[in-house]
């Protein structure tokens, strides 16, 4: 069965032809399912109920179900888990800022990256999403809400680079004018440092944010939270980074978890300061989400802004990230394949 709502419009043209009807059906298609977001073939009216019924027979329309809703009493962030075509469910969460609803995308179910830190890597990994069903998590989010999501941040359960190809077909879908038209320069994607897809990123031609899970200065304490650390070193990602930078004149972020007594030390900040400067490089500082079973403890809020104040000092773009979700367990990190 051909998952239908992962074909681009060329390649949806290309099938419908196959199957013996006009290319322009497959237009309507495209527009019933990304722009109107339909849930079922027979809710597009403007197709024939015989041919509604032949791509059921040839084609799936892959859709999410919401299976549980929660709403932080703090800030009004959304938490949804949301359950996939054969029974698996992921965590997606939409958060509401100034500048617009921002939805964090989750590409796979659960993770083999092992960041000790992580809710995300319970359970390893089962599988990789594909863009259809990376499509639907943010499509169900607008169907709820009545309401247009704006950016997009490919940073929920999963490690993006480990689904390279369908990570790519997504962003390109979602940024498509045929469909919901979200501009590259609102889609952020994070990765704890596949280098070689680092570096296909550079080569893709898009104008999206990379962001790096860093939370490290150096290799001894990012071996000690990250298993990917032995494969990569930060030296080797910092290069990849800086040819992103020269090839897409986009700023790299770096996401700095702060654990306390592990990195988050002045001398530590002095080491990340070295790594940052004369670079188009920003500092993403994140308090640590606690997560119950995992590694680390919460830095304290003064060594918080100290390191913050370090940074700055020595001339690094810094922030801290602000806490959204936190009593409902969608902040960073919290994100889990399951309600339990």
């Amino acid at each position: 069965m051909v998952d239908l709502k992962s074909l681009d419009l060329p390649e949806l043209i290309e099938f419908i032809g196959s199957i013996g009807e006009k290319p322009f059906r497959a237009k309507q298609i495209y527009e019933w399912m990304h722009k109107k977001k339909v849930v079922s073939f027979d809710e597009m009216t403007n197709i024939s109920k015989s041919f509604r019924e032949k791509l059921k027979e040839v084609s799936v329309l892959n859709v999410a179900k919401i299976d549980i809703k929660q709403v932080s009493k703090l800030d009004g962030t959304a938490k949804y888990l949301m359950r996939l075509n054969d029974g698996n469910a992921v965590e997606t969460v939409l958060m509401r800022y100034k500048h617009g609803n921002s939805v964090c995308v989750s590409s796979q179910v659960g993770c083999r990256m092992g960041c000790r830190f992580c809710a995300s890597t319970v359970g390893g990994l089962v599988r990789s999403l594909a863009p259809s069903e990376m499509l639907e998590q943010v499509y169900n989010i607008e169907r709820d809400t009545g309401e247009r999501v704006s950016n997009i941040i490919i940073m929920g359960i999963g490690e993006p680079f480990d689904n390279y190809e369908n990570v790519m077909r997504f962003v390109r879908m979602i940024s498509d004018e045929n469909g919901l038209n979200i501009s590259e320069r609102n889609i952020t994607v994070s990765t704890c440092g596949i280098v070689e897809n680092i570096r296909r990123l550079s080569k893709e031609g898009l104008h999206i944010t990379l962001a790096i899970s860093l939370h490290a200065p150096n290799d001894e304490i990012r071996r000690e939270m990250m298993p990917v650390a032995n494969k990569y070193t930060i030296a080797e990602i910092l290069e990849a980074c800086e040819d992103f930078v020269k090839e897409t004149k986009r700023r790299v972020t770096f996401e700095y978890t702060l654990v306390e007594g592990v990195n988050d030390s002045p001398e530590n900040a002095a080491e990340l300061s070295l790594l940052m400067k004369n670079h188009l490089f920003h500092v993403n500082l994140i308090p640590l989400n606690q997560v119950e079973g995992r590694f680390g403890k919460r830095s304290r809020q003064k060594n918080i802004q100290n390191f913050k104040n370090m940074l700055e000092n020595n001339h690094i773009n810094v922030t801290i990230r602000r806490e959204l979700g936190s009593d409902i367990d969608a902040a960073c990190g919290q994100l889990r394949k399951s309600s339990s």
